[in-house]
Parts: C-alpha cells; sequence; structure tokens
C-alpha cells in the first residue's frame, strides 16, 4: 500500500465539529480527522479491534500521527488493519483484522499544537470524517452521562464537572446537548450575521448549557425540522426513524459489553440540503431492489464503482476517559443518556 503523506502546509483547521477540541485538523479533501489527543484515547481505540459490534459505532480509526516540532519528514506510524471501500467509496481499515499491518500516514515538519489549546499533547489520532460523505451536514454532539469524570480526576475537576451537570440537563437526564451545526439554506447567507459564511447557524455549547428538562426537546426540534435548508417533514420522519434503528443497535451492545466511558458524545449527522437528501433516500431505495428483474442482470456494472450519497450516519465519539471493565457490570451512566436520547426522538416522532 502507498504511504500517504500530509505536509503541515496541507493540514487545514476541521470546520465541522459541532462542539470541538481546539486544534483539531483535516486534510484538503476532508476525508480524515486529525484530532489531538492523550495515550489513553489511542489505547482505547486500539482496544476496540476485540469489540468488533462495538467497533461498528464509533469512527474509522485510521491510526496516530506524532504532532512535534521535529523536522524529521520520516515518522511513520502503523495502522492496524486491512482496507475495504466505505460507501463513500473510500478505503478504511477494518477494525476486525487488528494484525495486518499497513503503512500510516506521515506528517512532514509535523504540526505542533497551540498553547492556547485545551490539551497539551504531542500525539494525534486519525479518524474518517464521518461527514465526508453529505453535501450539507448537519450536525448535533450530544454529551453522554450525568457523572462526566472518570476515576483519575482529582478534587477540584470532579467538583467543576458535576457543577456543570447540576446547571444542565446532564443529572436529571443523563445528557446535554454540547452544540451542534445546522444549514440553513443559501438565500438566507447574505446579511444574516447570525450565520456562517457558507450558511450554516451554530450552537454552542452555551446554547446547550441553556436548556433544561422542559425545554431541550427544543434542541432536537432545532437540529431536525428545518424548513429553511429545504428539508421536508417527510424526509425528516424518515431520517429520525434511521437514527432511532442506530441507537437501538448501540443500546443493545452497550448493554452488552463491560466498560466505563465518561464524557463521551452521541455524533448525529444526516444531509441538510432538502434535494440532496431526497435524491440520497431515492438513490438507497433503488439500491434496495432485487438485482436482476424478469432475467435482465444487473451485475455488469459492479466493477463501476461510485460514490453514494449519504442519508445519515450515528457514532459514538471521544474516549479519552473510557475503559474496558470486566466484571463490573454496563456503564449504565452512559446507558442512561442513550435511553433518554431514544425517548427525545420517538417523541418528535409522534408529534410530527
Amino acid at each position: 500500500m502507498a504511504q500517504k503523506s500530509y505536509r503541515k502546509s496541507q493540514l487545514i483547521a476541521f470546520n465541522n465539529a459541532a462542539a470541538g477540541h481546539d486544534g483539531v485538523l483535516s486534510d484538503p479533501s476532508g476525508a480524515v480527522v486529525i484530532k489531538p489527543c492523550k495515550q489513553a484515547e489511542i489505547d482505547f481505540y486500539h482496544s476496540t479491534s476485540s469489540h468488533p459490534h462495538f467497533a461498528i459505532y464509533i469512527p474509522t480509526f485510521m491510526g496516530t500521527l506524532s504532532l512535534n516540532s521535529d523536522p524529521d519528514p520520516s515518522t511513520t506510524l502503523t495502522r492496524t488493519a486491512t482496507m475495504i471501500p466505505t460507501e463513500a467509496g473510500q478505503a478504511v481499515p477494518v477494525l476486525e483484522c487488528p494484525h495486518t499491518i499497513a503503512q500510516a500516514p506521515v506528517v512532514e515538519k509535523a504540526w505542533a499544537p497551540s498553547n492556547g489549546g485545551k490539551i497539551t499533547t504531542d500525539l494525534a489520532i486519525v479518524l474518517g470524517n464521518i461527514a465526508a460523505a453529505f453535501k450539507k451536514p448537519n450536525i448535533l454532539d450530544v454529551k453522554l452521562g450525568a457523572r462526566l469524570w472518570d476515576d483519575y480526576a482529582p478534587p477540584a475537576k470532579r467538583a467543576k464537572l458535576d457543577k456543570v451537570a447540576e446547571e444542565t440537563t446532564s443529572r436529571t437526564l443523563g445528557f446535554r446537548v454540547a452544540g451542534m451545526r445546522t444549514w440553513q439554506g443559501p438565500a438566507t447567507v447574505d446579511g444574516d450575521v447570525s450565520l456562517t459564511h457558507d450558511g450554516y447557524k451554530v450552537y454552542d455549547k452555551h446554547y446547550g448549557k441553556s436548556l433544561t428538562v422542559e425545554t431541550v426537546r427544543q434542541g432536537f426540534e432545532d437540529f431536525f425540522l428545518l424548513e429553511r435548508g429545504g428539508v421536508a417533514k417527510g424526509p425528516v420522519r424518515k431520517v429520525i426513524n434511521r437514527f432511532l434503528e442506530d441507537l437501538d443497535g448501540l443500546l443493545y451492545v452497550l448493554e452488552r459489553e463491560e466498560s466505563r466511558m465518561y464524557s463521551a458524545s452521541l455524533l448525529f449527522v444526516y444531509e441538510g440540503h432538502g434535494d440532496a437528501l431526497r435524491d440520497a433516500l431515492s438513490r438507497q431505495r433503488e439500491d434496495a431492489l432485487p438485482d436482476s428483474v424478469e432475467g435482465n442482470d444487473t451485475h455488469e456494472d459492479d466493477d463501476d464503482e461510485e460514490i453514494k450519497p449519504a442519508v445519515q450516519a450515528l457514532k459514538l465519539i471521544d474516549f479519552a476517559h473510557a475503559e474496558w471493565t470486566p466484571g463490573k457490570g454496563p456503564d449504565e451512566n452512559l446507558l442512561q443518556g442513550l435511553r433518554s436520547t431514544i425517548k427525545i426522538l420517538e417523541g418528535l416522532l409522534k408529534a410530527s
């Protein structure tokens, strides 16, 4: 496999995060997310190869990079995975094959993290960008857990995070809205100072913290019920149904795992461009039809792979404080937030 190389000048700021960490980067194609992290998060991603059912619900782990000022361009890391094509037509690692060694990305003149960043580290994890397959991705980050600190947190950190939980929906519901980005449509960009240059409305952490048990549903309505972007109720109901299927699957897996994942998040992404969403739904319906009808073989074009439009994606992210805990049972702290999120989406369907 050819070695993937990134120059410092090629790395760009990653702007699609709904709630974020300082210093997150991407490559010009937008196919990857390069996130500064601690060794514990890298170790956890490596460990998921032994939990293949769980690995389905996390971003594709592509490898790690060393973030330092060493100008030596020969810094390399190995990816413990084989490669298969995704629905978007890109090759990604298969986490179930941890013993197949392939060459990993390298950074020439590696980027050094800003001193103003929240994480002081020379390490970064390289993940597949969940939003890369979407034309106008709407993105929602939901922070899970009533308890947000792990067993290694000092008392001051515990007190700070307990205060955040008490003042938000985290304590009562086991989750809070950490942030989101919603595309409002091209006609809204000119003169609207509340939007980004490309037509997105950004809801930051302060918005999420302002939501209460009584008003948190409004946050999900702001994410899903978007007429300005041309997203009609019919397609949105289908999107919500698909998210519920994903959430039920994740719930099933986590109820059978023994782990503790403090401050992990659910990342929701769906197509925010109305026409693109309708096209993606139509294409997927066509793909679900039988391969051959009335003896007409349709396999002749199998070699002509194309990038398929995406409808939605759900992943569990942020594993800086995650570990497997054999003998301690499922992570009820995480599961509380997951179940509460399912109830919110079910309520949206009933009301729409």
